[in-house]
C-alpha cells in the first residue's frame, strides 16, 4: 500500500490548546492560533500527494467539516508513547508500510524535510526522527515494527530524542536523523522570522501573528475564520 502521513491533531478549543502562549495570548486567542496553524498544516501537507490521516483528539464533527476526504482516527486516549504506538499499529493494520507521524506544532515546516523521511523509509531506514531544537522530535517514521520505542521515554524533556535515537538503536533498527526543526510552544517562538516570511506557506499564521500585532504590520491581512 503506498505510504502514509498522520497528523496529530486537537479540536482548537479556548484552554485546550497553546496554554503556554498565556499570559501574552488569552485561551481564545491560543485556540484561534492554533486553528491557524492546523489550517497550516493540513493544507500544505495535502500538496505532498501522499495520503494523509489525521488522529485527531477531540470533536469528530469539527474535523469533517475542516478538511472533507480525509481519513480520520480518534487519538488512543493515554500518554503520548501509548499514543503514538497505538497510532503506528493501526496504520499498519490498515496496510500501510512507511508510516510518518508528525504534529501540529510546526505550520512553516518545510515539506522537503517530509519527502525525506519516506525516502528514507522506502530506502530501507527502520526509523526516522526530525530532531526539534528543544531536544524532542517534530517528526517520527517507521517502516516496520517498533518494539518499545516509544516506552519509558520522558516526554516533555530535553532528553526525548537522545533516549528514542538510543532505544532504537539498541532495537537493532537502522535510524536517521533528517533536519532539525522547531514547535510553536512558546511566546518566542512567535517571533521566530520565518513565520514571517511569506514564501514558508504559514499563510494563515502569519496573518494571525500580523493582525493581532505580534510583529509589526504593514500588509494587508486576513483572518483563517
Amino acid at each position: 500500500m503506498n505510504p502514509v502521513l498522520a497528523v496529530f491533531a486537537k479540536t482548537p478549543h479556548p484552554g485546550k490548546v497553546k496554554t503556554r502562549l498565556a499570559p501574552a495570548l488569552t485561551p481564545e486567542e491560543g485556540a484561534e492560533l492554533y486553528h491557524c496553524m492546523l489550517q497550516d498544516t493540513i493544507s500544505r501537507v495535502r500538496t505532498l500527494g501522499v495520503e494523509t490521516v489525521i488522529f485527531y483528539d477531540g470533536d469528530e464533527e469539527f474535523f469533517r467539516n475542516f478538511h472533507p476526504g480525509l481519513r480520520l482516527i480518534r487519538q488512543h486516549q493515554a500518554g503520548l508513547g501509548e499514543r503514538l504506538e497505538a497510532a503506528f499499529r493501526q496504520l499498519e493494520e490498515l496496510g500501510y508500510r512507511e508510516r510518518v507521524v508528525i504534529g501540529s506544532d510546526a505550520p512553516d515546516l518545510p515539506l522537503p524535510f517530509i519527502r525525506e523521511a519516506f525516502d528514507l523509509l522506502g530506502a530501507g531506514k527502520d526509523v526516522v526522527f526530525g530532531p526539534a531544537e528543544d531536544g524532542g522530535y517534530y517528526l517520527v517514521g517507521l517502516s516496520g515494527g517498533m518494539a518499545d520505542l516509544f516506552q519509558g521515554v520522558p516526554w516533555s524533556t530535553s532528553e526525548v530524542l537522545a533516549v528514542s535515537h538510543q532505544k532504537a538503536r539498541g532495537a537493532g533498527f537502522e535510524v536517521e536523523l533528517i533536519s532539525t526543526w522547531y514547535d510553536i510552544d512558546s511566546y518566542d517562538d512567535l517571533l521566530r522570522p520565518g513565520l514571517y516570511d511569506p514564501g514558508s506557506g504559514a499563510t494563515f499564521t502569519r496573518h494571525y501573528l500580523l493582525e493581532h500585532g505580534i510583529e509589526p504590520s504593514g500588509a494587508a491581512v486576513r483572518s483563517c475564520g
